[in-house]
């Protein structure tokens, strides 16, 4: 008999659904619904889960039955565990121990308000689950706030898998068919195309309404007014033209790295979104870490990966070149220093070795930081230098070569940006400390390109424009590097370059000089030389992002707009950038320092032996 679809009130009189005593609907969409029920032969409460549309047949049944039995058998801490799939009157059902815990509507009906930590804390260990069966082929289909259960203990598990299959075919969704159980019974059965297909769609429908749950527990209310998140979907693109991002006014404030997650999640744009349950799972477990650990958060999500693999790998031949230098007796410190700047890897290591030291008290005393690698180089020397280059890792690491393409890529841009730095620079300011703090400018994009290579590929495509959806529209901007950043990893890709930056013991007066200026913010005269350092850096990176990532007629303009940012502070104009930008790639071919009529010859004097910028700060001495 079909069950009935109002709710009762617990001192109503019970219904009977079988053996089961029917007491409360505790949710229900156009695809389920859940009821609370008492089982008298076993003296327990139950939660019973039926699809909201009978199997059509006998064959349709046994689909059912098998779908459900199978994701049954699924074994995971965030995963409700099935205690009976059973059919009653043809209308089958499963049925989850109620001692698991309430759901999540009950809960944020009993308690409204949640803060974002509660929020993000369920939504990754429903994540987790949702993962687990994903990668086993089974997909949820109908993610309610009815379907997520959380104990008193406060863990979260996911009930229903794959209960609202019948309803889903029957809305002309590809059907998972038996992808899951071939490949229980065949390890070695290929993997049918139409079948991976149709689990890829089934799950990212599943991330999509994960990421509907999440937006009602920040914001505490459904998205578009609709609790049911299979109605939310068809009036978002391309059903739909409705666009759902979280109200500003919020019962508790949700952090802007937090906001940036669950507004990707319901982006409008299909291709915007999280495709899988873990990719979105991993941006939100680096959100918690980042919020819950401060600046230490952040280098949580690499500190396992630079002991194993290092900070970057070495460029090719780095040994052969470093056995080069240690039998050239005589060899001048700057023309080693200019070597080793060659290898990008080999240069933060040296930097890392002795700002290091300088922390712990081994070498250096009472200067500031050390900022160039001649100074490196004269503290360590050429067995410091040997010593450096045995710890990096061979090109290019673990990086398959598709990633190993595109860190390469990354690195002549940042290359490129030092040696263009060197030119805008005023007179008088060192060109390798220029070099150098341009570079660790994109320090943050490095570490994520070779330590997360599939989520800077992410970060990338997010922030591509997005064609327009109808003939005669305008084309929409992609989402800036920092919003790209926060949505795929729950972090700035900035804030981790400072802390592995401030792990290597560089200070707070290098960190400000390696933070870029917003791109969006006017530029002020600098106040000081670590300003203007950070101005010529930063002028340096716009422009080079301006010349290797714009479509080419747009190249001049945005060139143009970089040196009216910049032309107060350091006095250039447009045509000072374009010949900054040639002058880097000549300098980039040749190994040597790019130089422009911009500086007088005593720019390349011998430096002085400060450390720091002690000097600099005195009389624009070069910091070593």
């Amino acid at each position: 008999m079909p069950v009935p679809e109002t709710p009762a009130a617990k001192t109503a009189p019970t219904r009977a659904f079988g053996r089961y005593q029917l007491r409360q609907l505790l949710g229900k969409s156009d695809r389920s619904m859940v009821w609370l029920a008492f089982d008298p032969r076993a003296s327990q409460e139950v939660m019973l889960t039926l699809p909201r549309v009978q199997p059509a047949d006998a064959a349709g049944l046994e689909a059912w039955t098998r779908d459900a039995k199978l994701a049954a058998r699924l074994d995971h801490p965030n995963l409700a565990h099935v205690i009976e799939v059973g059919v009653q009157d043809h209308w089958p059902y499963v049925a989850v121990d109620r001692a698991l815990g309430s759901t999540l509507a009950e809960r944020l009906a009993a308690t409204p308000g949640l803060t974002a930590n509660e929020a993000v804390g369920w939504m990754i260990q429903a994540l987790e689950g949702l993962a687990f069966a994903h990668e086993a082929g089974v997909a949820h289909r109908d993610l309610q706030l009815h379907h997520v259960l959380l104990s008193e203990q406060g863990t979260v598990r996911v009930m229903a898998l794959a209960v609202a299959s019948t309803v889903a075919a029957a809305a002309g969704e590809p059907a998972l068919a038996d992808r899951a159980h071939d490949r229980a019974h065949d390890r070695a059965m290929p993997m049918d195309p139409n079948q991976l297909r149709a689990a890829r769609v089934a799950a990212e429908r599943d991330v999509l309404c994960a990421g509907l749950v999440l937006h009602q527990l920040l914001s505490g209310q459904p998205a578009l007014d609709e609790p049911d998140t299979a109605r939310v979907i068809d009036r978002l693109p391309p059903s739909g033209r409705d666009i759902i991002r979280l109200p500003w006014g919020t019962p508790k404030p949700i952090p802007d790295a937090l906001r940036a997650i669950a507004n990707r999640a319901t982006d409008r744009q299909e291709r915007q979104r999280y495709h899988s349950a873990r990719t979105m799972l991993r941006a939100m477990s680096g959100w918690r870490e980042t919020d819950a650990q401060d600046s230490g958060g952040a280098i949580a999500l690499l500190i396992d990966r630079l002991r194993s693999i290092g900070h970057l790998p070495a460029a090719p031949g780095v040994a052969q070149r470093v056995g080069r230098l240690a039998m050239a007796e005589g060899q001048r410190t700057d023309e080693i220093a200019q070597q080793i700047l060659q290898d990008m890897a080999l240069s933060f290591e040296l930097l890392r070795t002795v700002n290091s030291a300088q922390v712990q008290g081994t070498q250096i005393s009472g200067n500031g930081p050390v900022l160039t690698i001649r100074r490196a180089v004269a503290l360590v020397g050429l067995k410091g230098v040997r010593s450096a280059a045995a710890v990096l890792r061979p090109w290019p690491g673990p990086l398959a070569p598709v990633h190993a393409d595109a860190l390469q890529k990354l690195m002549d841009r940042v290359r490129l940006a030092g040696h263009a730095a060197q030119v805008l620079r005023p007179a008088g300011y060192d060109p390798e400390v220029v070099y150098l703090i341009a570079t660790l400018q994109n320090l943050g994009r490095l570490m994520v390109q070779y330590h997360f290579p599939d989520e800077a590929e992410q970060i990338r495509q997010l922030m591509q424009p997005i064609p327009p959806a109808e003939p005669g529209e305008a084309e929409q901007p992609g989402m800036t590097e920092e919003g790209a950043s926060l949505a795929v990893l729950g972090v700035d890709s900035e804030l981790l370059g400072a802390a592995v930056a401030r792990h290597w013991g560089l200070n707070d007066e290098v960190l400000h000089m390696a933070r870029r200026l917003p791109v969006g913010r006017p530029v002020r005269t600098a106040d000081s030389d670590g300003d203007v350092l950070r101005i010529a850096a930063s002028a340096a990176n716009e422009a080079v992002d301006v010349a290797t990532q714009s479509p080419p007629t747009r190249v001049a303009a945005g060139l143009a707009v970089v040196a009216q940012r910049y032309a107060r502070p350091l006095e250039v104009t447009a045509r000072d950038i374009g010949e900054a930008l040639q002058s880097a790639r000549q300098a980039m071919s040749t190994g040597g320092v790019a130089a422009s009529s911009r500086h007088v010859a005593t720019d390349d004097a011998t430096p002085t032996p400060a450390g720091g910028l002690r000097g600099l700060a005195a009389a624009r001495s070069r910091p070593q």
